[in-house]
């Protein structure tokens, strides 16, 4: 293996006589075209292999990125595979406004209409992998506060499964996700639309909304873990967060993945007192707050999980070159191989040039 194979983690990049193919975007019954190894050189899968899900997750757990199959016979062109998932989230969020004017209302959300509103879309979590696809994506021009409730949902449920957590305790922290805001039905829109900093008073009101959420949630379900996630989420590690200013352990660990999901939706999202933050620029955040305010485990696993799936992604430089990301740099996650036209930039090497935006 030669020294940029051991620099970058091309493992499965060479092209064969196939088409080449993420292994986000693999079908069961796809037919590998050439050997596939990992990065060690270790054999993993001959050429010749028709794919099934063990087949698949196999690749994922040697970290390979792209495999060469053979042509699909009928295939329909390149479309993503997370779109498949536009209609369903746009259902979750449109369902999202009523449960907050029941909310309101009521003091409680039903569990059938929960169910009627998200369980067409975490139905299909489980079958779509490329995440970095679902946040390029799934938005719609819904007030933020729908949008970014859903999308916390959807980030958490992966963040969870990454973090070893079973289908069940998956899907509960997602379904907190969903209604971590729930408690702002109870705050002054305006107070919430607010473009001008907030006064003292104003800031002690809105941050009471995940108590308020704690209660809708504890009265409609009863069910403690997804009421300590919505009351514990904007909860800092060093005791920076509210409302209470717990830390550490004391943080219970489904908020601590909320935490990581909240302010990674939050910065991607577009408000109107800040412009939305590519991708890139995110994960260098979150690593960032990973040595102070949210969990480093869960913050690691998150970036670790999610970078494979930026290969193939279009990537903006400041130069104003565009081009594809086709390798990821082991020792500076946040800069990675493009390939413009016929020619290639190594981000890394070159401290002029910055990625400023990630497109399908």
């Amino acid at each position: 293996m030669n020294l940029l194979s051991h620099h970058y983690n091309i493992q499965g990049y060479a092209k064969g006589d196939g088409m080449l193919v993420h292994v986000a975007d693999l079908r069961s019954g796809d037919i590998v075209s050439r050997d596939v190894f990992n990065s060690y050189g270790l054999f993993v899968l001959p050429a010749g292999t028709q794919l099934s899900q063990s087949e698949i997750a196999k690749l994922f757990q040697h970290q390979i990125d792209y495999i060469d199959i053979e042509p699909r016979h009928g295939d329909t062109g390149n479309e993503p595979t997370a779109l498949r998932l536009k209609p369903m989230f746009e259902q979750a969020v449109t369902g999202s406004e009523s449960l907050f004017k029941e909310a309101l209302e009521r003091g409680v959300v039903r569990q059938e209409q929960i169910d009627e509103v998200f369980q067409p879309l975490t139905d299909k979590l489980p079958e779509e992998r490329d995440v970095v696809s679902i946040l390029l994506l799934l938005n719609t021009d819904s007030e933020y506060t729908f949008n970014h409730s859903v999308r916390v949902g959807i980030l958490a449920y992966y963040i969870a499964k990454w973090m070893g957590r079973s289908e069940e305790e998956a899907l509960t922290v997602c379904k907190a996700g969903f209604l971590c805001d729930i408690g702002k039905c109870r705050i002054d829109p305006a107070l919430l639309n607010k473009s001008e900093p907030l006064t003292e008073q104003e800031l002690r009101m809105v941050r009471k909304y995940p108590i308020f959420g704690y209660e809708i949630v504890k009265r409609s379900f009863r069910n403690e873990i997804m009421a300590r996630a919505v009351l514990q989420h904007l909860e800092r590690m060093d005791g920076s967060g509210h409302p209470y200013g717990i830390k550490g352990e004391d943080i219970h660990e489904s908020a601590r993945v909320l935490a990581v999901a909240d302010v990674c939706s939050a910065m991607i999202s577009t408000r109107m007192y800040r412009e939305r933050r590519d991708l890139l620029h995110v994960l260098r955040v979150l690593h960032r707050l990973s040595f102070d305010e949210l969990d480093p485990t869960v913050v690691h696993t998150f970036i670790r999980r999610l970078l494979p799936f930026f290969i193939g992604k279009t990537a903006v430089l400041s130069t104003g070159e565009s081009g594809v990301i086709v390798m990821t740099n082991p020792t500076d996650f946040f800069r990675p191989l493009i390939r413009c036209g016929e020619t290639f930039i190594d981000v890394s090497r070159r401290q002029d040039v910055e990625v400023v935006d990630i497109v399908m």
